[in-house]
């Protein structure tokens, strides 16, 4: 690909999004709403496609058998679907309504809120007055902290050496003092607040009247949805521990500072798996569904390079945690050496059922013990339900423990998305040189698998045949027939939109150029755009042969 900063090439992805029809701003021809996203024709067709594949990869294709301790173990698979609206008990007991806050600052000027931790700075003196310059970019940092620093030091922008930085960019979490920090939209230092918690939850009432007794909340995470129906899949289902449900859906977090595109939003979609297994096995299956994850987007074509597997530090793991791996990308927004998570894999104990049989769980020293309220009973009770499993042939009773690769759709269709974006030049058919744009999506998760195109829209054996195959192939992938432009053109346009394969329909198909290549078309790569005849006969099996 040619040389382009990453400010420049993810605003290029941004563009080509909106103008193919991948993701529009919600809501856009009312001036849109702050982290909310619509998927067009090519999106929805990509997000489908990768859910599906995420879908059949964990559940409706699963067959496996894993070595533990030696001997092949086999476990089983199963899906739900949950409702988005819970019983409130339900978030108190799992700790979300305590717990599920980000810290907040306030702007006294401005009158904004911002997010603490995305808040960066560094010390700038100027003329013996020393200020930290703060900034919210998803671009370079130090760049939009010169420029802020120049206006509040009233210097033209060929004064920038006159500036005396003091240390690198840092977040404005590591500093103690507030009194000379110049807030992200503010003309004058010492406007933020202290920092307070913010609840992330979206809040909503059931009924007709609204009291503290007809509060509820959207989910802001699928996963409790499999835990309050663990014991109604083990009694329905008859799985064996060790098992998975899986279940993919919407969850809402009041994001007070949604940014980098579909990267952080306030509604969006998780794909997420709870694995239920002996606790004397969960290191051995944390380790299985850690680097399975991570495999599962090499295999469908994102860059190795741009993808790691990071282990939690000590610090950074929740109360219940054994162990957590994400699963990140360098995103283009992302300051060089840094990632974006896609996935976590945590290792989560026995808490979560724990948590909904006995109440709401917290760490003291090494030990989970139920939180105790003023009178001595536990603060948030559970339901009290036995979510035990029983072992028939081992005669042992236990709360399983708890694996969870959890995924956000949306950040991994962006991710497949900017993997995908390339432009190289080429050299057209008039011998021009020009930029050619490709989505170089795995062929698995491409929107459109096949473009369909008769040489010319006037010649109606060219038409007719193009409508045939069209018909041949529509009942097994997603096709687009296109007969408008010059077929250069025409291919170009689906290069943009990522499709893998084109198929032509020229005077040869109907045999006008005599006999010899009657009832063949030319099939075109979309990466190697390379072209061969093919026959009619065998076009459905080598597509399918190709996706798959």
């Amino acid at each position: 690909m040619a040389e382009i900063s990453s400010n420049e090439r993810m605003e290029k992805i941004v563009s080509l999004c909106r103008r193919r029809g991948f993701i529009f701003q919600s809501s856009e021809i009312y001036g849109g709403l702050n982290g909310l996203w619509d998927y067009g024709p090519l999106g929805v067709e990509l997000k489908r496609n990768i859910k599906e594949a995420w879908w059949c990869d964990m559940v409706s294709a699963h067959n496996e058998r894993v070595q533990l301790d030696g001997a092949p173990r086999p476990f089983q698979m199963v899906g739900i679907e949950s409702s988005i609206i819970m019983h409130p008990r339900v978030w108190k007991t799992s700790g979300h309504y305590d717990l599920f806050h980000d810290m907040m600052v306030d702007c006294r000027e401005s009158k904004r809120r911002y997010r603490y931790d995305h808040i960066k700075g560094a010390w700038v003196e100027h003329d013996g007055q020393k200020v930290f310059v703060t900034c919210i970019t998803d671009g370079d940092a130090k760049e939009e902290i010169t420029r802020r620093a120049l206006l509040y030091f009233k210097l033209k922008a060929k004064y920038a050496d006159k500036l005396v930085w003091h240390g690198d960019v840092i977040d404005l979490t590591s500093i103690n003092e507030t009194g000379q920090v110049l807030a992200p939209d503010a003309k004058e230092p010492g406007t933020l607040t202290e920092p307070r918690e913010f609840n992330l939850m979206f809040e909503t009432h059931i009924g007709a009247m609204r009291s503290d007794d007809s509060k509820a909340f959207l989910r802001p995470e699928t996963a409790q949805g499999m835990f309050v129906n663990f014991r109604n899949v083990v009694d329905s289902s008859r799985v064996k521990v060790p098992f998975g449900i899986a279940q993919q859906g919407k969850s809402f977090r009041n994001e007070i500072t949604p940014r980098n595109f579909t990267f952080r939003t306030r509604e969006f979609e998780q794909m997420e798996m709870e694995f239920f297994c002996h606790p004397s096995e969960s290191r051995q299956w944390y380790q299985f569904w850690r680097d399975r994850r991570f495999q599962w987007y090499v295999d469908l074509g994102i860059d190795q390079k741009r993808l790691i597997l990071r282990d939690h530090e000590q610090g950074e793991l929740s109360h219940y945690s054994v162990g957590t791996a994400d699963v990140e990308y360098a995103f283009p927004f992302c300051e060089e050496g840094e990632y974006g998570e896609l996935e976590g894999i945590a290792h989560r104990g026995d808490f979560d059922l724990r948590s909904h049989m006995e109440g709401k769980l917290v760490r003291e020293g090494d030990q989970l013990v139920v939180e105790q309220g003023e009178d001595g009973k536990p603060k948030y009770p559970g339901s009290g339900k036995d979510l035990t499993y029983h072992d028939e042939e081992a005669k042992e009773r236990f709360v399983p423990h708890v694996i969870e690769p959890a995924a956000g759709a949306d950040r991994t269709v962006l991710a497949f998305i900017c993997d995908a974006y390339d432009e190289e030049e080429i050299t057209n058919e008039k011998g021009k040189t020009e930029m050619r744009v490709v989505m170089r999506f795995h062929p698995r998760i491409a929107p459109v698998k096949v473009g369909v195109f008769p040489l010319l829209k006037n010649k109606p054996d060219l038409v007719a045949k193009a409508m045939e195959i069209r018909a041949l192939l529509q009942p097994h992938m997603t096709v687009f027939y296109d007969e408008t432009g010059a077929i250069g053109r025409r291919y170009r346009r689906q290069d943009e939109a990522g499709t893998p394969f084109g198929v032509t329909i020229d005077f040869d198909t109907i045999g006008e150029n005599g006999d010899e290549n009657k009832n063949t078309v030319t099939l075109r790569e979309r990466d190697s755009m390379k072209q061969r005849r093919v026959k009619i006969d065998d076009l459905l099996d080598i597509l399918l042969r190709e996706i798959k």
